[in-house]
């Protein structure tokens, strides 16, 4: 079976599963070994369950959370976009540009007056003007945009349990 098409079927989670997966989010660091005790599996079964949950797409990625600020990445901006046409082409357009910059972290596609928010790190006011300008103001059948500047990051997390 194609591993696209197994990613699309419902998965089953049990409570185990979601002990698991809690625990990963804490700490994905942590030993299988580490993780069976706190979930009382032993070694293997802990081990395939993980393994279960990647293959299905429930556990995307693993990845290390950065901060920001610390990585001179100062400035965060909401970024509400809407299109000239409102279709499939254009869309898809607008999401193969958009996707492709590295200063776009996130991308949703939105309903109301908006059609797309993105958000956007950079390191200054200049940078993201020159982002504006030169990079999403380039990017054809953007028919309006508005920024809202992040004054504070009040709670982000990753963790969905």
């Amino acid at each position: 079976m194609d591993t696209s098409a197994e990613q699309e079927l419902p998965v089953s989670l049990d409570q185990k599963d979601y002990e698991i997966l809690k625990l990963l989010q804490e700490d994905a660091k942590q030993t299988i070994r580490e993780i069976a005790g706190k979930v009382h599996l032993s070694p293997t079964p802990t081990h395939e369950r993980i393994k279960r949950l990647e293959k299905a797409g429930v556990i995307k990625q693993y990845a290390a959370i950065l901060d920001h600020q610390k990585i001179n990445k100062g400035i965060m901006v909401i970024c509400q976009i809407s299109l000239v046409q409102h279709n499939r082409k254009a869309a898809g357009e607008f999401l193969d540009a958009v996707l492709q910059f590295e200063e776009v972290v996130e991308c949703y596609n939105i309903s109301g007056d908006f059609d797309f928010m993105i958000k956007i790190v950079v390191e200054s006011m200049e940078s993201y003007h020159y982002f504006c300008v030169n990079r999403l103001g380039e990017v054809p059948g953007i028919a309006q945009t508005k920024s809202i500047f992040v004054m504070a990051s009040l709670k982000q997390t990753h963790r969905l349990l």
